[in-house]
């Protein structure tokens, strides 16, 4: 399966009913057949020494075809060009193994790395935090992977996504961004942490 994830910041002079019709409007798209899980809406938290993205959209494909038949597809193109209100908008895309959704009320850590050397060390990264994120039972589900989309990801290559089951499941786990900064510190240049409560889209979730 596929996880695509996109962050937003809005114009200053965007006012929040239109901040709000875009999140519904982006949620109504779980109607598209070819979405398997989807979600929109404020984050939670942002950890960053320059990016300040208020709102993320997480999508699950069961395929890339799938993934660029959403693209094009007339509902998401018309939410697209909804660009007046969006002041800086990132995409980041990978494979991942476990097809369940995330409950309603759950919460996902999102992590983008910047790597000092490129990928060149793609594989024992991505082996530390399978590694590290695997001893701890409180993650309900984690996925990991290398970047397919580079265009919009503003350099990031591997994205990490652990869910838990709400806020204070996850504040309890701090430990496990304190061991992955410890192991990784010298091999990324920059990440960006994000949290985020699970939104259940009024119409119900296509994932089987």
């Amino acid at each position: 399966m596929i996880e695509h994830v996109v962050l937003y910041r809005f114009k200053p002079e965007a006012e929040q009913s239109q901040i709000t019709d875009m999140m519904n409007g982006l949620n109504s798209l779980i109607s598209v057949k070819e979405v398997a899980y989807l979600s929109a809406g404020p984050l939670l938290r942002i950890q960053s020494s320059s990016l300040t993205f208020t709102h993320m959209l997480h999508c699950r494909f069961h395929s890339e075809d799938d993934l660029k038949a959403y693209t094009v597809h007339p509902s998401h193109v018309s939410l697209v060009n909804r660009t007046v209100i969006i002041d800086e908008i990132m995409a980041v895309d990978w494979i991942m193994e476990d097809a369940s959704a995330p409950a309603p009320g759950s919460v996902s850590k999102v992590v983008f790395l910047k790597m000092r050397n490129g990928l060149a060390q793609k594989n024992y990264v991505l082996e530390v935090i399978r590694e590290t994120c695997s001893k701890f039972s409180s993650i309900r589900q984690f996925t990991l992977g290398e970047n397919f989309s580079p265009k919009r990801a503003k350099g990031f290559s591997i994205a990490i996504l652990m869910l838990f089951d709400g806020v204070e499941v996850l504040d309890s786990n701090a430990e496990i961004m304190n061991l992955l900064d410890e192991k990784l510190k010298e091999l990324v240049e920059d990440d960006l942490v994000l949290d985020f409560t699970t939104v259940t889209p009024d119409s119900g979730s296509n994932s089987t």
